[in-house]
């Protein structure tokens, strides 16, 4: 009997590690309008390997977006126009970062870390959706590309390389 209990214990563990394994958002909820503060979180590297860049997406209707300096890596930020001009405080705004990239940096597989920015959320951005940031982590020649967003109806939890991103909330 102990046996099937360790048995369906290591299943239960190694079912579910997979649900933890990937990079994700601190805060998973936010409203639209504000700004909100990303702390992807990247639990582990790429097959044993130290992680040593997170790229970052960033989404449509996410504006003014600034990343945090990580001692240790180079911060590279590539910007571009938007799909269409935002309000911001008053004023127009058409472009900024598309991507932010940390790399050069060396975060060993047994170690956990964060890499951090903010920006502000649409005010137009459909409440109830997730808004997705797909991010890619390299690891010495092998990359986790953490990219899939789910279609309509699909379960966010049958993907095996999910997207972070928070709930969107009506604007408070």
């Amino acid at each position: 009997m102990n046996r099937y209990l360790l048995l369906a214990g290591a299943f239960f563990v190694l079912g579910t590690s997979a649900t933890f394994a990937h990079v994700t958002l601190e805060t998973q909820e936010a409203a639209v309008g504000s700004t909100y503060k990303a702390v992807l979180r990247v639990p582990h590297g790429c097959e044993g390997k130290a992680t040593t860049a997170v790229r970052v997406q960033i989404p449509e209707g996410v504006i003014s977006v600034k990343p945090m300096p990580k001692p240790g890596w180079t911060l590279q930020v590539k910007k571009g126009r938007y799909e269409k001009s935002y309000q911001l405080h008053g004023q127009a705004v058409t472009s900024g970062a598309r991507e932010v990239d940390w790399s050069g940096g060396s975060l060993p597989d047994e170690f956990y870390d964060e890499f951090v920015f903010r920006g502000t959320l649409a005010a137009d951005l459909p409440a109830g959706q997730t808004l997705h940031f797909p991010v890619v982590q390299e690891c010495d020649g092998i990359a986790e590309r953490w990219i899939e967003i789910p279609a309509a109806g699909q379960d966010e939890d049958a993907l095996e390389y999910p997207a972070p991103g928070p709930k969107l909330l009506p604007k408070k």
